[in-house]
C-alpha cells in the first residue's frame, strides 16, 4: 500500500512539473545564462527543424558564450511590449552558415508572446547567430503575403521576468531600423546550455576565444 502512495505520489509530482524543470515532447530546452538571469527556451525541433538545429549548433559550440542582449524594440504608444533581440551580433568569428528561412505560414508558429524568433537583414535566408523573444504578440513579424516575415522557432518557458526586465532597460544609439533601440549597457549572455539530449558541437574551430574581434 506505501509503495503505490508513493508511486502516485511521484506521478502527481511529476504532472505537476514546471515546465522547465521536464522534457516536452518534440522539443528541446536551452538555459540562457545572463548577467540579467537566467531564461529557459523550449525550441520546436518538430515544426521548425531547420532553425532549432541551427540555434543547437551555435549553442553546443559555445558560440553565444560572452555575447550580448544588446537591442530593446519597446512598441510606440505602449513600451510595456514589443522585443529584445541578441546574440553574436556583427562577429563574423562565430558565424556558421547562412540560414534558410522557414516561414511562419509553413510552420505555425506564430510572433506570440514568449516567442524566440531568428533575426535577419535583408536577405531572409541569410540568419545566422542573432535572435529575438517577443513581449506581446508581435503579428508584424508573421509571413503574410509577398512578405516572408521571420522564422519563429520556439517559446520561453521560465524566465520571462528576466526578459521583461531587459526590455525595460535604457536605450539610445542605433541607425536605421535600430534607431533609439540599443541597449546603453547591454545584458551579458554567459553561456548557452542544452538541457535535452546531448550536445552535439560541429567540430570547427573557435577563433573568437583566440582573441577580441578585428
Amino acid at each position: 500500500m506505501r509503495a503505490l502512495v508513493l508511486a502516485l505520489l511521484g506521478l502527481f509530482l511529476a504532472s505537476n512539473a514546471a515546465p522547465q524543470d521536464r522534457p516536452i515532447p518534440g522539443m528541446v530546452r536551452v538555459r540562457l545564462v545572463t548577467s540579467a538571469g537566467n531564461i529557459v527556451l523550449a525550441l520546436d525541433a518538430k515544426r521548425a527543424p531547420k532553425t532549432t538545429a541551427n540555434f543547437l549548433a551555435y549553442v553546443d559550440d559555445g558560440r553565444f558564450e560572452g555575447t550580448l542582449f544588446y537591442r530593446s524594440a519597446r512598441r510606440t504608444g505602449d513600451p510595456k511590449f514589443g522585443f529584445i533581440q541578441g546574440g553574436i551580433g556583427t562577429d563574423a568569428r562565430r558565424m556558421l552558415e547562412p540560414l534558410p528561412l522557414e516561414p511562419t505560414d509553413r510552420t505555425g508558429i506564430r510572433h506570440l508572446d514568449g516567442v524566440i524568433s531568428m533575426a535577419h537583414g535583408i536577405n531572409p535566408d541569410a540568419a545566422n547567430g542573432n535572435f529575438s523573444i517577443m513581449v506581446g504578440a508581435n503579428p508584424t513579424l508573421d509571413a503574410r503575403g509577398s512578405f516572408r516575415g521571420y522564422a519563429a522557432f520556439g517559446r520561453v518557458v521560465a524566465g520571462m521576468d528576466v526578459v521583461k526586465r531587459i526590455l525595460a532597460m535604457p536605450t539610445g544609439g542605433g541607425r536605421e531600423a535600430m534607431r533609439g533601440q540599443m541597449i546603453l549597457q547591454p545584458v551579458r549572455i554567459l553561456r548557452a546550455e542544452r538541457l535535452d539530449g546531448p550536445a552535439r558541437p560541429t567540430g570547427r574551430p573557435r577563433p573568437w576565444l583566440i582573441g577580441p574581434p578585428r
